[in-house]
């Protein structure tokens, strides 16, 4: 007597696969790490770096988990949240260090310095919660995006009015002026970057241009002036001139990296974890900060040195 064989069924078969396929999602869904390949499409950003990825969370808790392993965002958290907290706290400590040393010193003085540590503590600390809540979902991811990019304004504003006050301290109606221009293009970089479409990976170079074209307009142009007012060796003391420079030149080359996409490009794999173009991005913005708020030291102590009046 012949027996039969039975044929699995398609629905069984549809059922198999559909379990396999949710098995596979919570694997991913508990992992610390995946790779590019396993990501949504939203999370998907730079190709050359091809692992060390959280998986989309949908939860705050389980985001900032993520603090406490290391991934290809802990150089871009870290660097930046330590980074906030030591330019709030040089803050305070330049104002004790300050207020004893300089009897000339004015309100004026302290509301330049507060537009800079502001600016950078912003900066800093709008970047660093970004990068720990980008795996939550789209929806916060792109509103982190756009707060990671607003506090990058907050940063070169508040960078460049502190530099006009002190390079054209002589000439209040000029500093009135600059502060004005600086004011409408930070104002419209600040509309730009809230734009929907400004986030999409197309849209990479024009992220970075739009911000050198602030930098440009807000800080070269008076500079120039202030240079052509007292020469360039007088402007390295009344401006820090010098840190200054090596401000811009950073920002410039941190954002021709991030635009680039190098090192990470010329050898995918191998830059995820440590050494990719954002962290390198990430560690350039600290160094010019720095630099930029030891040129203002220098400035401050030209115009407030006891050694006469310098108008």
């Amino acid at each position: 007597m012949s027996t039969r064989q039975r044929r699995p069924s398609t629905t069984s078969t549809t059922e198999l696969l559909s379990e396999t396929a949710r098995g596979i999602e919570r694997k991913v869904e508990h992992a610390l790490t995946v790779l590019w390949d396993d990501l949504p499409s939203w999370q998907q950003d730079n190709h050359y770096i091809t692992s060390g990825y959280r998986p989309a969370t949908s939860s705050f808790r389980r985001s900032f988990a993520s603090l406490g392993y290391i991934h290809n965002e802990s150089v871009n958290i870290y660097s930046h949240l330590i980074g906030a907290i030591v330019f709030i706290l040089s803050g305070f400590l330049l104002y004790t260090i300050i207020k004893p040393r300089y009897a000339s010193a004015e309100t004026a003085d302290v509301l330049a310095f507060s537009c800079f540590f502001a600016g950078a503590a912003l900066c800093l600390g709008m970047s660093g919660t970004y990068h720990t809540i980008s795996n939550h979902s789209p929806t916060v991811a792109k509103f982190g995006n756009k707060l990671d990019y607003l506090g990058i304004v907050f940063l070169i504003t508040g960078s460049i009015i502190p530099g006009i006050y002190y390079g054209l301290y002589c000439h209040p109606h000029l500093f009135e002026f600059y502060t004005t221009v600086t004011g409408v293009l930070g104002g419209f970089c600040a509309v730009v970057v809230m734009l929907e479409r400004f986030r999409t990976p197309a849209w990479r170079p024009y992220r970075a241009a739009i911000f050198v074209a602030l930098a440009l307009c807000g800080a070269v142009i008076p500079i120039l002036h202030g240079v052509q007012l007292y020469g360039f060796r007088e402007m390295r003391e009344r401006a820090g001139l010098t840190w200054l420079l090596l401000q811009g030149f950073l920002y410039i080359l941190g954002a021709s990296l991030y635009a680039a996409r190098w090192p990470e490009r010329t050898s995918p794999g191998s830059y995820d974890i440590w050494g990719s173009s954002h962290q390198i991005f990430h560690m350039l913005v600290l160094a010019a900060a720095a630099s930029h708020l030891y040129g203002l030291t220098i400035a401050f102590d030209y115009y407030h040195n006891g050694l006469g009046s310098k108008c």
